[in-house]
């Protein structure tokens, strides 16, 4: 076989090993998908204005996120259901995650425990979160997360329904026979059953997850962790505001990539307005349409911390099992070395928005 040399080889890969429901599930967005496409799309918009004759013989990549030393301003943003592109799942993105020295971010919706991640990773691990109708049991995912040496969460805020995703409509989406939300097993809520004429996640978020969520729950969260809360799905200033006054520890501009609101405008183009709202007040990440290493540096240059990327880990996955992911956290890496030898950069640190045409 050829060697896979980018981040749109794996998906095409993925979908020859997927099956058509797993695949569809994991790669489609909301209704037309315009939101979707536009993530990726909107980042080769952008042109940089790269300096030349800057000694760049040297370079580092490395850099701190919420005070965390990573190989790179890039994380394994949540995603759901691993054990749908590969047998090992999780166990196989966190041990990828750590052997690259970036931050693996687990979701609620894994098909894997956090505790058997913990076992199996010693790389950093931050966990994402909704907030249920029964708060105990988001209280109860806490209390696990921070035994299990989570060191941050990530409060998902744009789902106050689940987007319409006419593909996971058409396969009936349920998880299959032997795949369960595993940290939910214990709640006796990690079912995800097939629903006649419907996609199954879709009525198991509206069963559970609560719809009526204000800026009082995001303030209740925080009273009960000590850990640090980071809001994800921000892509207004004034909301990014309003999230560091209730005790937000950092912003993630997001729009669920694509699965949400079609239409919702792409990240990159969200990313400057709630930069200049936070005004350095914390610290901002994005995710969506990362493919690139230029897209990374590009969203540096737009004021971002880090950015997470999402799908590609899964066609990783997919097609290679835990050596999948390590190789396109790789291939980022590659690129993203090489974007900054090229635009006249020897760090994170002299990314500057000056660099945007």
């Amino acid at each position: 076989m050829q060697p896979i040399v980018n981040l749109f080889e794996y998906e095409r890969l993925a979908k020859a090993r997927m099956t058509r429901t797993a695949f569809e599930f994991c790669a489609s967005g909301a209704m037309d998908e315009i939101t979707l496409r536009a993530n990726h799309g909107a980042f080769d918009e952008i042109f940089l204005r790269y300096r030349v004759l800057a000694g760049v013989g040297n370079r580092d990549t490395a850099t701190t996120v919420l005070g965390q030393p990573v190989s790179m301003p890039v994380l394994i943003a949540p995603t759901g259901s691993h054990c749908l592109a590969h047998p090992l799942g999780e166990r196989a993105t966190a041990t990828a995650a750590a052997a690259a020295g970036v931050i693996y971010v687990m979701s609620t919706m894994a098909t894997v425990t956090m505790e058997e991640v913990a076992t199996l990773s010693t790389g950093p691990r931050w966990f994402q979160l909704y907030i249920y109708k029964d708060r105990g049991v988001t209280r109860s995912l806490v209390e696990r997360a921070e035994a299990a040496g989570f060191t941050a969460l990530q409060l998902t805020v744009d789902v106050p329904v689940l987007g319409r995703r006419e593909a996971d409509v058409r396969n009936r989406f349920h998880l299959p026979d032997g795949l369960t939300i595993a940290n939910l097993v214990d709640q006796e809520l990690g079912d995800v059953p097939d629903v006649p004429g419907q996609s199954g996640i879709a009525a198991y978020v509206a069963r559970l997850q609560d719809g009526n969520l204000t800026w009082s729950d995001l303030e209740w969260l925080r009273s009960i962790t000590r850990l640090p809360v980071l809001v994800k799905g921000i892509s207004r200033g004034d909301d990014a505001q309003r999230a560091l006054d209730c005790g937000a520890a950092g912003i993630i501009v997001s729009n669920h990539g694509g699965r949400q609101l079609d239409t919702a405008q792409p990240s990159i183009h969200a990313l400057p307005e709630v930069v200049e709202a936070v005004a350095g007040r914390a610290e901002v990440l994005m995710d969506g349409g990362i493919r690139r290493g230029t897209d990374i540096l590009k969203a540096l240059a737009l004021g971002a911390r880090a950015v997470q990327i999402g799908r590609p880990v899964l066609w990783g996955l997919a097609v290679d099992g835990e050596a999948g992911v390590r190789h396109v956290l790789e291939l980022l890496h590659t690129e993203f070395d090489l974007a900054l030898a090229m635009c006249g950069c020897r760090s994170v640190a002299e990314i500057t928005h000056d660099l945007i045409a």
